[in-house]
C-alpha cells in the first residue's frame, strides 16, 4: 500500500488521485506502524523520494511521538540512526538532511525531561560556542593561503557566518572579520563575505566589544572608493551589499560608537558614507534598491542621541543637526517622481514598490520633526515659496509635489497649529499649477492633513474649499479628495454652513455620475453627515430631501423588480449611502470631545430628529425591499446595517423607532434566522433594554429571537456558526445590560445552558469564544436570578465536562484563557458543586487525554479549587496543563507559548 500511494504521489498525473495519496501518506506518517516501515523505505535500493519520505517519517515521529518509545530501546535507535547517516553519506543529499534533522530531534529529546527546551539550545549554543578557539585558526589560515580555491574560501566565509551567530566575542573574530573585508574585493566571494561580516557585526553581544568596534570603522570606511565606483557603474549588487556593512555598524552600534566622544570624527565620516547611501542617485526602485536600507539607521541615531543627558545632547545635536537638514533634502529629492515618461514605462508593481517607499520617507520625515522641530517646518515653506515665485526659473513638477509632500508628512501626524507658516502655505496652494495627478493627490492631502488648523482659522477655508470641490469631479483624485473633503466636513463643521448648498450640489452631482468607485461614494456620503449636523434642523430635513430622494425613488423602483444579480448590487449601494450618512449625522454632538468646539455648539434641537423622520418615511420602503430580498444574507446584512449605525449615532434620540424596529426584526428573525438580525437586536438590548417605557418591545423581540434560535438548535446547528456566536454574545449582552430578562417565564433557561455547552465544542474559534463570554456573565448571576442558579447546580458538570475537555485538546490553544475564565468563575460563584465535579470528571480513564497521569490530574484539580482571587494564575495553569494533555510540555513547539 506505501509504496503505491508513493508512486501515486510522485508519478501519477491525475492530481485527485496524488491529493488521496498525499493524505492516506500523512496519516501513515504518525501511525504506529510508521516505526517500522521507515527502515524498510531506507534501504539503498530504493528510489530517493521513497528514502526521503522514510526519513521523515522518522523524523515526525521522533520529534512528535517520543514518548511512545520506550526507554531501553533509546540507544538502539540512537546507533541505527548512525548507521544510516553512514551509508547515506555519499547518497541523496536530501534524504542525508532528513536523517540529521532526525538525529538532531533524537538528541534534544534525550536530553533530561527538566530541563527547558530554552536552556538545552542554550547549552548546546555555549558548548558549541567555546570550541570556536579550535575552529575559527583553521578558518583563518584556509582564507589566508594564496592557493586556497575560491569553493574553499566560500565555505569557510559560510561557516564563520554560522558559528558568529553563536554570540561568540567580537574580539575573539577579529581576524576573519579582517579576512572577510579583504574577501570584498573577490568578486565571486563578495556576497558571502558581506554576510559573514554584516553577521558579525550585528551580534546582540558586539557592542561590549568597543575597541573591536572601532577597529572596525576604517576598514569599513575603506570600501567608498568601491561603492563609488560601484556606483557609477549601475553595478547595484555591490553597492547594496556595502551599505548592508555600514549600516549593520551605524544601527547596532550608534549608541556604543556616539559615547567614544574622542573618535566622534571617525563616527561622523561614518554617518556620511551612510548619508551617501541614502542619496545613492537613480529611483528607487528601478535604478537602485539600496537606499531604503539606510531609514532605521537615521530612527536609531536619533533617538539615541536624543537619549542623552541634557550637556552631552547639546553638543551632539550642535554636530548633527546639519547632518539632518541635509538628510531631509537627500530624502525629499529620493522622493520625487521620475518624469511623466519615464513613469510611464514602469510597472505596476515598481510603483506600488516606490509608493511604499515614499510612505516610509514620510515616516522618517515626521520622525526627524522632533529632532529639527519648528525650524523644518519654516525650511521647507522657504524652499516651496522660493520654488513658486521664482519666475526665471520655471521649476518641475517634481520639485514642486516633493517639497509638498514633506509638508504634509509632518502635518498630518504633528500639530501645527502653532506653526506660523500654515497660513503662508495655505496662501501658497491656489499658486500652484497643477499639471498632473500626482501634484493634484499630494495638494488633496496636504489640505486634508491642515483641517485642524482650519477649523481654528476659518477665514482661511475658502482659499482651499474650491479646490477640493473641483478635484471631486476626477475620476483620478477620487480617493484624496473624497478623503480631504471628509476631513474638512468633520473638523470644521461648524464654519460650513455657509458653503453647505454648494458641497450638497456638487457632491450629490458626483454622485449621479457615478465617478467614484463604492468606497468613496461611501466616505461622501460620510462627508455629508458631519456636514449637515451643525445645520438647523430645517436646513438639515430640506438638504436630507433633495439629497436622498432620487436614491429613494431608485430603490422604489427596485423594489418592485423581480429579484436578479444587477439589482441586488444596486440594492445594496443605496442602501449602504443611507446608513454612512447615518454613521455621521449626529445633531446631538456625542462624538464632540473637542473643547475648542464646546463653544460653537448649537443648542439642543427640540422635536423629532432628522434621521428619524427620514428612517420613518422610508421604512415600509425598507420593508417591501425585505419582503423579496429576505433570503439574501447580504441583503439582508445591508438593512440591519443602516438601523445599526444610526442607532449607534443617534443613542436615545432613535427611542420613536424602537417598537417597528423590534417587530420588523422579529418577522425577519422567524422567517429566515440571520447573524446580522442578531448583531441589531443585541445593539436595541444594549441601548434601550434598562429603559422601563423600551423593556416591552425589546423582551419580546429577544424572546422571539431566543425561541427560534432554540430551534435552530433542534434541527441541528452545525452549519450557522455566525449565527451561534451572534446569538452567544446576545445573551451575554442581556445578562450584562438587562438580567431581568432571564427571569421571564417563557425563556427555556435549561436550554439556552445547553446550547452553551454545545457550543463550546464548535471547530470555529470566534463561536467558542463567544460562547466562553456568555457563561463568564452567566456564572456569576447564579445567586441572584434564581432560574439561572436552579439551571447551574443541576447542569453545571456538563459544563465543566466541555470546558475539560476543550482544555484537554478539542479546543485551539489560543482560547485556553477563554475556558480558564469558565473554571475560575465556576470556583468563585459554585465552589462546592465544582469540588465535586472536578473529582467526577477527572476519575474518567483518559479523560481529558490519555497523555496525563491521575497525580497530573489531581495536581491540576486541587491548584483551580485553590486559586479563587488570581484570575492570571488559573490561566498559567490552564496554560500548563493544555500542554501537559497533548504531549506538548518542554517541547521547542511550545518555547513561546
Amino acid at each position: 500500500s506505501l509504496f503505491q500511494a508513493l508512486h501515486q504521489l510522485y508519478y501519477d498525473p491525475n492530481i485527485e488521485n496524488k491529493n488521496l495519496a498525499q493524505k492516506w501518506l500523512m496519516q501513515a506518517q504518525v501511525s504506529p506502524q510508521a516505526w517500522h516501515f521507515s527502515w524498510l523505505l531506507l534501504n539503498m535500493d530504493k528510489v530517493p523520494e521513497i528514502q526521503y519520505f522514510g526519513a521523515s517519517a522518522l523524523h515526525i515521529k521522533i520529534s512528535r511521538y517520543w514518548n511512545d518509545i520506550p526507554a531501553d530501546q533509546y540507544e538502539s535507535l540512537k546507533s541505527q540512526l548512525f548507521t544510516h547517516i553512514t551509508r547515506f553519506a555519499s547518497g541523496s543529499k536530501i534524504v542525508l538532511t532528513r536523517l540529521c534533522v532526525a538525529l538532531a530531534s533524537l538528541a534534544l529529546s534525550m536530553m533530561p525531561e527538566a530541563w527547558p527546551c530554552a536552556y538545552r539550545k542554550g547549552q548546546v549554543r555555549s558548548v558549541l560556542a567555546q570550541e570556536c578557539g579550535s575552529v575559527f585558526p583553521l578558518l583563518e589560515q584556509l582564507l589566508q593561503q594564496q592557493d586556497s580555491p575560491g569553493f574553499i574560501k566560500q565555505k569557510v566565509l559560510k561557516c564563520f557566518s554560522s558559528w558568529v551567530q553563536l554570540e561568540i566575542p567580537l574580539m575573539d573574530c577579529e581576524n576573519l572579520i579582517q579576512a572577510a573585508f579583504t574577501s570584498l574585493q573577490d568578486p565571486e566571494l563578495f556576497d558571502t563575505a558581506v554576510e559573514a561580516v554584516v553577521n558579525a557585526i550585528s551580534q546582540p553581544d558586539a557592542q561590549r566589544y568597543v575597541n573591536t568596534l572601532l577597529k572596525l570603522i576604517p576598514p569599513v570606511l575603506g570600501l567608498q572608493e568601491q561603492l563609488r565606483q560601484a556606483v557609477q557603474s549601475g553595478d547595484m549588487e555591490t553597492s547594496h551589499g556595502i551599505c548592508r556593512i555600514a549600516v549593520a555598524l551605524g544601527e547596532n552600534h550608534s549608541r556604543a560608537l556616539l559615547d567614544q566622544v574622542e573618535h566622534w570624527q571617525s563616527f561622523l565620516a561614518l554617518v556620511n558614507m551612510i548619508m551617501f547611501c541614502t542619496g545613492i542617485p537613480g529611483h528607487y526602485p528601478v535604478n537602485e534598491t539600496t537606499s531604503s536600507l539606510t531609514l532605521t539607521f537615521w530612527y536609531t541615531l536619533q533617538d539615541d542621541i536624543l537619549s542623552f543627558e541634557p550637556d552631552k545632547q547639546a553638543v551632539y545635536q550642535q554636530v548633527y543637526r546639519p547632518v539632518y537638514f541635509q538628510l531631509v533634502d537627500v530624502l525629499l529629492h529620493k522622493a520625487q517622481f521620475p518624469s511623466d515618461e519615464e513613469y510611464g514605462f514602469w510597472s505596476s508593481d515598481e510603483k506600488e514598490q516606490f509608493r511604499i517607499y515614499r510612505v516610509d520617507i514620510s515616516d522618517t520625515l515626521m520622525y526627524v520633526y522632533e529632532m529639527l522641530g519648528a525650524e523644518l517646518l519654516s525650511s521647507l515653506y522657504d524652499k516651496l515659496g522660493r520654488l513658486l515665485t521664482n519666475t526665471e526659473q520655471p521649476s518641475t513638477w517634481q520639485h514642486t509635489e516633493a517639497l509638498l509632500y514633506g509638508f504634509q508628512s509632518i502635518a498630518e501626524t504633528i500639530d501645527v497649529n502653532y506653526s506660523d507658516v500654515v497660513p503662508g502655505l495655505i496662501g501658497l496652494i491656489p499658486r500652484i499649477s497643477i499639471s498632473n495627478v500626482q501634484l493634484a493627490d499630494t495638494v488633496m492631502f496636504t489640505i486634508g492633513a491642515l483641517s485642524e488648523w482650519l477649523a481654528d482659522h476659518p477665514v482661511m477655508i475658502n482659499n482651499v474649499l474650491p479646490l477640493v470641490l473641483q478635484a471631486l469631479g476626477n475620476p483620478e483624485l477620487s480617493i484624496s479628495s473624497v478623503s480631504t473633503l471628509k476631513k474638512i466636513c468633520r473638523e470644521c463643521k461648524y464654519d460650513l454652513p455657509p458653503y453647505a448648498a454648494n458641497i450638497v450640489a456638487v457632491s450629490q452631482e458626483v454622485l449621479m455620475k457615478q465617478i467614484h468607485k463604492t468606497s468613496q461614494c461611501m466616505w461622501l456620503m460620510q462627508a455629508l453627515g458631519f456636514l449637515l449636523s451643525a445645520l438647523q434642523v430645517e436646513e438639515i430635513l430640506k438638504n436630507l430631501h433633495s439629497l436622498i430622494t432620487p436614491y429613494i425613488q431608485q430603490l422604489e423602483k427596485l423594489a418592485d423588480e423581480t429579484p436578479n444579480p444587477s439589482n441586488k448590487l444596486a440594492i445594496i449601494h443605496i442602501l449602504g449611502l443611507l446608513s454612512n450618512l447615518f454613521t455621521t449625522l449626529d445633531i446631538s454632538h456625542h462624538d464632540d470631545d473637542h473643547e475648542s468646539t464646546e463653544v460653537k455648539k448649537l443648542p439642543v434641537q427640540q422635536g423629532p430628529n432628522p434621521v428619524v423622520v427620514v428612517l420613518q418615511q422610508v421604512f415600509q420602503l425598507i420593508q417591501k425591499v425585505l419582503s423579496k430580498w429576505l433570503n439574501d444574507a447580504q441583503v439582508v446584512e445591508s438593512v440591519c446595517a443602516i438601523f445599526e449605525k444610526s442607532v449607534k449615532t443617534l443613542l436615545d434620540d432613535f427611542a420613536p423607532m424602537v417598537p417597528q424596529l423590534c417587530e420588523m426584526l422579529g418577522q425577519m428573525y422567524s422567517t429566515i434566522p440571520q447573524a446580522s438580525a442578531i448583531d441589531l437586536t443585541r445593539q436595541l438590548v444594549h441601548i434601550f433594554a434598562h429603559e422601563p417605557a423600551h423593556f416591552p418591545p425589546i423582551k419580546a423581540l429577544f424572546l422571539l429571537v431566543t425561541s427560534v434560535t432554540l430551534t435552530l438548535f433542534q434541527q441541528g446547528p452545525r452549519d450557522h456558526p455566525d449565527i451561534v456566536d451572534s446569538f452567544m454574545q446576545l445573551l451575554a449582552q442581556a445578562l450584562k445590560r438587562k438580567p431581568d430578562l432571564f427571569l421571564c417565564s417563557n425563556l427555556d433557561v435549561k436550554a439556552v445552558f445547553q446550547c452553551g455547552v454545545l457550543s463550546l465544542k464548535f471547530p470555529e474559534a470566534p463561536t467558542v469564544k463567544a460562547s466562553c463570554g456568555f457563561f463568564t456573565e452567566l456564572l456569576p448571576r447564579c445567586g441572584e436570578i434564581a432560574p439561572v442558579g436552579q439551571v447551574v447546580h443541576e447542569n453545571g458538570k456538563v459544563l465543566l465536562q466541555a470546558v475539560l475537555e476543550g482544555v484537554g485538546g478539542q479546543a485551539s490553544r489560543s482560547l485556553m484563557d477563554h475556558f480558564a475564565e469558565i473554571l475560575f468563575a465556576l470556583n468563585k460563584h459554585c465552589f462546592s458543586y465544582l469540588s465535586i465535579w472536578i473529582k467526577e470528571a477527572m476519575q474518567q480513564d483518559s479523560f481529558p487525554s490519555a497523555r496525563v497521569s491521575p497525580e497530573q490530574k489531581e495536581t491540576f484539580s486541587q491548584q483551580i479549587l485553590r486559586e479563587r482571587v488570581n484570575k492570571r494564575r488559573v490561566k498559567e495553569m490552564v496554560k500548563e496543563f493544555t500542554l501537559l494533555c497533548r504531549g506538548l510540555h518542554g517541547t521547542e513547539y511550545t518555547a513561546d507559548y
